[in-house]
């Protein structure tokens, strides 16, 4: 069983910002900004690239009821999903970073050459 469905499970203590019956979201233990949530379907679904556009169609309602839960809706946020070994993917549940309460920078991106992986 994959780490985020111990969480949803209860096995694995999180603190949870919000939750109905198909999705779940919780701050995130390595932050990225001074919000970081990861919203998460409770059905485990590999990544984004299989997942069906009915779910998506629900995970974007959550996304936006996460923002609007911890006050982030108004000044602006980021929603980031990573997507198998090279886009960063480390749990394989597809799971939506949520970040916002600050100006967010692409300070990991700022040195990168893109030549280099053409």
């Amino acid at each position: 069983m994959c780490l985020f469905c111990k969480i949803i499970k209860k096995e694995i203590p999180s603190e949870i910002i919000l939750e109905n019956e198909n999705f779940l979201a919780f701050h995130d233990i390595n932050p990225k900004a001074p919000v970081h949530i990861l919203a998460i379907p409770k059905l485990h679904i590999e990544g984004f690239d299989v997942v069906s556009p009915e779910i998506m169609v629900g995970m974007t309602t959550f996304i936006q009821d996460i923002a609007k839960e911890v006050d982030i809706q108004k000044a602006g946020y980021r929603v980031i999903t990573n997507i198998g070994d090279n886009g960063g993917q480390e749990v394989k549940h597809l799971h939506f970073h949520v970040l916002g309460g600050a100006k967010l920078k692409w300070s990991h991106l700022s040195d990168s050459n893109p030549k280099k992986f053409l």
